[in-house]
């Protein structure tokens, strides 16, 4: 298990009945978490009045229902770093707070190198791990399907006063562009991975993660330097444990090196934590974490 206490604009003030509610920076949210499957020790709107609240349909989706306006979007920060977040649909703000634990781990490894370090982000979403990598010296291919995802994540690396950094920012299938890459005959360091359970590509393309993810690794494999640095898979499919993250690098991943895999997870007001997902981590032999 990881956990990272450094945020302070972020928190879980309590959790129960299948949602959680959280502070992020001066809003409240009360959102849907499926891994919260047991009772809250209170009705969790008596504890702090949200400020909005996600509310699920019964035919799927669903819909953020405000007790007060707030803004369209607003600023949050992890150390020096500073991420742009906002309600969006399937109750998504644009930011995964357990992956700091992540973030501080890979800043470690990179700074620890003493060399360059090049980095592919895949399925990179809005580009918390790109800025933390960033920030770190290196240097980043961050890649989405999602136009405009890919968007927001240069806004968080402008608002963090990386924009001079060398990232580059690649709207595509991530499977295709692993293709291409390796074509190019194009090596990376360190590779980076959050695959959904179920998406489709820009152009139809459909990813399944339990069919598509051991043959991905192997594909990402074949872009690993001849001395790579790290690889990290982060998994929030329900059902796919640690120690099957880790099987999969361990029998993907042919360079000398440690392979580990964990839960992240968020401390709460409560005194207990609330399990986030599940990451596998490959580290080259010597590499330094911490």
């Amino acid at each position: 298990m990881r956990i990272n206490n450094e945020w302070k604009d972020y928190q879980i003030i309590a959790t129960g009945d299948g949602e959680k509610l959280e502070r992020w920076k001066d809003v409240v949210l009360l959102r849907p978490d499926p891994q919260v499957i047991w009772h809250a020790q209170k009705p969790l709107h008596t504890i702090v009045r949200p400020d909005a609240r996600y509310l699920r349909s019964s035919t799927g989706g669903g819909h953020w229902e405000y007790n007060r306006k707030i803004p369209d979007e607003w600023k949050v920060s992890w150390r020096d770093l500073t991420f742009s977040v906002k309600p969006m649909g399937f109750k998504h703000t644009g930011l995964f707070p357990e992956q700091a634990a992540n973030w501080a781990m890979m800043i470690d490894l990179i700074k620890n190198a003493n060399r360059p370090i090049n980095v592919l982000n895949l399925f990179a979403y809005t580009g918390g791990a790109t800025v933390a990598c960033a920030s770190a010296g290196a240097s980043v291919c961050h890649v989405d399907a999602a136009k405009n995802m890919v968007e927001r994540a240069r806004e968080n690396v402008t608002l963090s006063g990386l924009a001079d950094r060398p990232i580059r920012y690649i709207v595509d299938d991530c499977r295709k562009f692993v293709k291409r890459e390796i074509k190019r005959g194009k090596k990376y360091d360190a590779i980076i991975m959050d695959p959904p359970s179920y998406g489709r590509g820009a152009n139809g393309e459909v990813w399944k993660i339990e069919e598509d993810i051991c043959d991905f690794v192997e594909l990402c494999a074949e872009v690993l330097s001849d001395n790579p640095l790290f690889v990290l898979i982060n998994s929030y499919t329900t059902g796919l444990q640690p120690a099957v993250l880790s099987n999969i690098l361990k029998r993907s991943i042919k360079h000398d090196g440690d392979v580990c895999a964990y839960e992240v997870c968020l401390p709460t007001d409560e005194g207990i934590v609330l399990p986030c997902g599940a990451s596998g981590l490959f580290t080259s032999k010597g590499a330094k974490n911490g």
